[in-house]
């Protein structure tokens, strides 16, 4: 089932800001709440865009960045040690790369 947002009608608020904002689970087919639920006061549903899980969705990236895949496509992955200082994680490359000393990333030192 869905979750919906309400939000608390407050048009005629001085300060102009929007009502307080709670998310319900409901059928499609149930009709919009009208009032809160607990407090009684006047409530309206808030339209919320909606996410897909595409090819660029957060879940396919992960997939995309994940170590074994990207071995597998002969990248290397590093990781931030320090403020100057990276080491792999995976892949072909220097094992530790550094802006404090330009020796640490050659490969033939």
């Amino acid at each position: 089932m869905p979750v919906y947002v309400y939000e608390v009608i407050r048009d005629a608020a001085p300060d102009g800001l929007p009502g307080h904002r709670f998310e319900v689970i409901q059928a499609m087919t149930d009709t919009a709440m009208t009032r809160h639920p607990v407090t009684g006061q006047p409530v309206r549903r808030v339209v919320q865009p909606f996410a897909l899980a595409g090819s660029d969705s957060d879940l396919a990236n992960r997939a995309k960045l994940d170590e074994r895949n990207l071995a597998r496509h002969g990248l290397a992955k590093y990781v931030r040690v320090d403020e100057h200082t990276y080491e792999k994680m995976v892949g072909d490359g220097p094992s530790r790369l550094s802006s404090a000393d330009p020796s640490d990333g050659d490969p033939d030192s």
